[in-house]
């Protein structure tokens, strides 16, 4: 069965089954709130089986394969940067709702992503204090380059982003002038050529 499942595709946010009998390799991980498997990117889902010969009584040393199989998903592009929860990543805002915002990932950590991958940032999720005093288009406009961190796999295959720490949020933007702006406040920055000042949820750097 398991030389089956290696031609089976599956795509980003796909359960591929629980923590308890498979382990997360390359191009998944698990949910901790469900303990579940997930894919996290497209591509071909294949079982690695540890060695029959593997003692079942004995815990196994911490870098070597436990009794459960890996589960992997090698994709097209296997060696490019893939989002997972926890991770920070670089995005570009492209549309900015009243609820939330929409943005490309273009860095996991310091690596280019080679897929295209799309956030979410929804209102909840842009600071940690005073929420309902949140507006969407005074923290965030199209072209904005933020830093956030993967919260989950959302809905319609994009990923859900946090900004709701110091670090993150807006780290550059580009001003009607044409400028790239200065931070001034947590909340501001500033056009450098006709000082005019926008609001941003701004990333302390």
């Amino acid at each position: 069965m398991r030389e089956k499942e290696e031609l089976v595709m599956v795509t980003p946010g796909e359960v591929l089954g629980k923590a308890s009998e498979l382990k997360a390799g390359r191009g998944a991980y698990v949910a901790t709130h469900n303990n579940t498997v997930y894919a996290s990117l497209t591509g071909r889902r294949s079982l690695n089986p540890p060695p029959s010969d593997s003692p079942d009584k004995v815990p196994p040393p911490s870098d070597s394969p436990d009794k459960r199989p890996t589960v992997e998903v090698t994709g097209h592009k296997a060696h490019g940067a893939v989002p997972v929860p926890g991770s920070i990543v670089i995005a570009r805002v492209a549309k900015v709702m009243a609820r939330m915002a929409s943005a490309d990932i273009m860095c996991v950590g310091s690596k280019s992503v080679r897929e295209k991958f799309s956030g979410i940032i929804r209102h909840q999720d842009i600071r940690a204090t005073e929420i309902d005093k949140v507006d969407m288009h005074s923290s965030f406009r199209p072209g904005d380059i933020v830093r956030a961190s993967i919260l989950s796999l959302g809905d319609a295959r994009a990923y859900y982003l946090s900004t709701a720490k110091n670090e993150l949020g807006v780290v550059s933007a580009e001003s009607t002038a044409g400028a790239t702006m200065v931070p001034i406040s947590w909340t501001e920055m500033q056009c450098p050529l006709t000082g005019q000042i926008e609001q941003r949820k701004v990333a302390k750097v």
